[in-house]
């Protein structure tokens, strides 16, 4: 099935953290110069939500979403909303869950209905809450369905939407394009992420990213590519977006490689984008 849509394509900023930490206008500047379209958040580095919004007034950049902490959005959900919705965010999502809030874990019930909550709140700022999965979403509930299947199934759709990472639904053993099409009606943002991966997953891919201390992943056996320098089939996963509701396309590389800055990595993955017509 060949695409008809051309989507707008922005950066998950987490991308490029630490040139954002050392200069954020100058990194924005970067991205936009790059013919990324618009951002999506992962902390603002100490800026004022007015200047964030000022910065990519300036520069062109849609400020599309942010990946907020559950944490952060269940402590101060009024103002944390508040906020992203001043820089004119459309989306935040919940981006990782800790072991003990995830499928099949003791306070997976008390998750699910923190985000039934969230997506309530998130609504009264205009802006529509989103799941981002990793791979441990892909265990198996009491009844055979999947963890990722069960929350969406018990969360309404005005309050939580899809942001599905098609790297982890692929680490996972899933067909991206699978989940794409099945969640077709619930998918403004997609994160197009591509790896490489040799055999099955080795040790803790998160120790990779930076999120959890654990026995390390080999990662000789798995690495973070830029966005058609991997195992991904691109071409295919965009296809399967026809007649879904997907908005945004949204480039996001946890790590840099190739011997590439984190900079050099997300122009590549833009730069592969434009040859396929996105």
């Amino acid at each position: 099935m060949e695409n008809t849509k051309k989507y707008p394509v922005g950066l998950q900023l987490y991308s490029v953290r630490s040139d954002l930490a050392r200069d954020f206008e100058g990194t924005l500047k970067a991205v936009s110069e790059m013919g990324y379209d618009g951002v999506e958040f992962a902390g603002l580095y100490g800026n004022s939500p007015k200047t964030v919004k000022e910065l990519c007034e300036k520069y062109g950049l849609a400020p599309i979403s942010a990946h907020i902490p559950l944490a952060e959005m269940l402590e101060d959900p009024e103002g944390t909303f508040a906020a992203y919705s001043e820089i004119g965010c459309k989306y935040a999502a919940v981006p990782y869950i800790t072991v003990e809030d995830r499928p099949l874990q003791k306070n997976y019930d008390n998750t699910v209905e923190n985000i039934k909550v969230l997506g309530e709140k998130a609504k009264k700022y205009g802006i529509q809450l989103m799941y981002h999965n990793h791979d441990f979403e892909f265990v198996r509930m009491a009844d055979g369905s999947y963890g990722y299947d069960d929350m969406f199934s018990r969360i309404p759709a005005e309050l939580l939407t899809a942001e599905i990472d098609v790297c982890w639904v692929n680490v996972a053993g899933e067909d991206p394009c699978d989940y794409l099409v099945k969640y077709a009606d619930r998918i403004p943002v997609v994160h197009l992420k591509d790896f490489v991966m040799s055999g099955k997953k080795a040790g803790n891919l998160y120790n990779l990213i930076g999120m959890e201390e654990a026995e390390k992943a080999d990662e000789d056996a798995f690495a973070f590519r830029p966005v058609g320098y991997g195992a991904q089939d691109i071409p295919a996963i965009i296809a399967s977006l026809e007649g879904s509701v997907c908005q945004w396309l949204i480039v996001e590389q946890d790590e840099p490689s190739l011997n590439k800055s984190r900079l050099e990595c997300a122009k590549l993955s833009r730069d592969y984008l434009k040859t396929i017509g996105i």
